[in-house]
């Protein structure tokens, strides 16, 4: 390499020194060893050894400045802070346990569901009856299992339905806007001003239930709540760049609906679903429970639960608390789901 001329009056930098120099002058006592500055830093850095920098950061080690510590993706992220939720964990195994037992149970524990007894009516707990009998001679245990089969079915199915649906509603409201926005709210408001369970009785006693009326009177209660909420996530995500960009691009409003609003709310949609589904199904057992429901040939847990009260003065509680337990487990699991859901989604609550 060619020495730079230097010229009188300026100050001469020092030259260089050449590699050989710099391993002769660290051997030289009195002198620091170039290998000290990061030898020096083996204390303050995690996994670093003999003056070597570790590949990659050893797992656990926590950085000051809030730097993430997982390059994963953000469903990685999200599943990793889900499984952490004990409670998650809990209801998801509720859930699983629940449909095991609803469809998969009937096909192990053969009961006749079908045809009245009134010969072995009001038995007790028994090996040939683990729950006993109700007052028409159907095993409880086995009409526990049939009884869930209609009350999931329902439950999930309204939840799902209504989900779209308001999802749908709300995210062309926002993104039409304007007095079409205006109108589309005020329809929500007014119903919302109506009780939820009056809504439900007028609606039951109007048509005759039967388990696909029963699905779109839920859905129809219960569509209001995802609308408003998903309407609110639109507002705030069609002044976004990329929104915008496909508007200047000729893009169609159910484009931005579908492609690009929908999938970046899908979030609060989960979240919110899982609570639809609760609620639909805590509904329904109301509906049952008041002789609203479903006919008597289509078993619910609430339908259950209404006769076993009827009885209860009467010391015959396997008729009642089964099905209770099975509701309150049912929408709790549900709960715990939709908590987990709402923390893992959550940025600010991910693992950092």
């Amino acid at each position: 390499m060619a020495e730079q001329p230097w010229y009188p009056g300026e100050e001469q930098a020092p030259a260089p020194l050449r590699t050989s120099e710099l391993v002769e002058a660290a051997d030289k006592p009195g002198l620091m060893s170039i290998a000290t500055p990061v030898q020096a830093l083996e204390p303050l850095v995690p996994g670093l050894e003999n003056g070597q920098l570790p590949q990659e950061a050893p797992a656990g080690t926590r950085y000051e400045g809030g730097e993430a510590l997982s390059s994963g993706s953000v469903l990685r992220l999200t599943f990793g802070t889900f499984i952490e939720n004990k409670l998650a964990i809990a209801g998801l195994l509720i859930i699983v346990l629940l449909v095991l037992f609803c469809f998969v149970g009937p096909h192990i524990y053969i009961t006749n569901q079908k045809t009245v007894n009134p010969l072995i009516s009001n038995y007790g707990p028994s090996p040939g009856h683990l729950l006993g009998t109700d007052g028409e001679g159907f095993d409880v245990l086995g009409r526990l299992m049939v009884a869930g089969q209609s009350s999931i079915e329902v439950g999930m199915a309204a939840g799902l339905a209504a989900a779209i649906f308001g999802t749908l509603y709300g995210a062309i409201s926002a993104v039409i806007g304007g007095i079409v926005d205006a109108v589309m709210m005020r329809v929500v408001d007014a119903l919302f001003s109506l009780p939820t369970l009056f809504l439900l009785i007028l609606l039951s006693a109007i048509f005759t239930p039967n388990l696909p009326l029963m699905i779109l009177v839920l859905t129809f209660v219960a569509w209001l709540g995802p609308a408003r909420l998903v309407r609110g996530e639109a507002l705030t995500l069609r002044t976004r760049e990329y929104v915008q960009a496909v508007k200047v691009a000729g893009g169609t409003r159910a484009r931005i609906v579908v492609r690009h609003i929908v999938p970046n709310a899908i979030g609060t949609i989960m979240v919110n679903t899982s609570f639809l589904i609760a609620d639909a199904i805590l509904a329904l057992a109301a509906l049952s429970y008041l002789g609203l429901g479903l006919p008597n040939s289509i078993p619910t847990w609430g339908g259950m639960l209404s006769n076993g009260t009827n009885v209860i003065y009467d010391g015959y509680w396997w008729q009642l608390y089964p099905a209770g337990v099975a509701i309150v487990l049912t929408v709790v699991a549900f709960n715990f789901i939709g908590d987990a859901l709402r923390d893992s989604l959550d940025v600010r609550l991910q693992r950092r």
